[in-house]
């Protein structure tokens, strides 16, 4: 099943509506749901490339859809520090804050 439009794309929906119609059916109703990886797979990997290119903003939304496709913790954090030594300690620093928040959030929606 493709994701549901998400809070981030209906902000801009209005300002460039191909481009999301071409992210819910092509990239999550297609690429996302193909069978040769599985959504946690395809998490890690997406997750990694934004560590390694410094795409911080992408990164918080995708954080979180990682550990709902069951990557944990401890693989986030693990993926951030494997990538200081191949994409740079600063985009591994940035991407640290950016996983902290989404933590500190998950916890803070478990205790309301």
């Amino acid at each position: 099943m493709a994701t549901p439009p998400s809070p981030s794309r209906d902000a801009v929906r209005d300002t460039v509506p191909k481009l999301i119609d071409l992210t819910e059916k092509v990239l999550f109703g297609d690429v996302w749901e193909r069978k040769e990886l599985s959504k946690r797979d395809r998490s890690l990997i997406v997750c990694a490339a934004l560590v390694a290119m410094n795409r911080t903003e992408q990164l918080k939304g995708h954080a979180g859809r990682a550990l709902d496709n069951g990557v944990t913790r401890e693989e986030l954090s693990e993926l951030v520090t494997h990538l200081a030594f191949y994409g740079g300690w600063p985009v591994a620093m940035s991407a640290a804050g950016v996983i902290r928040d989404v933590f500190a959030a998950r916890d803070a929606e478990k205790k309301a």
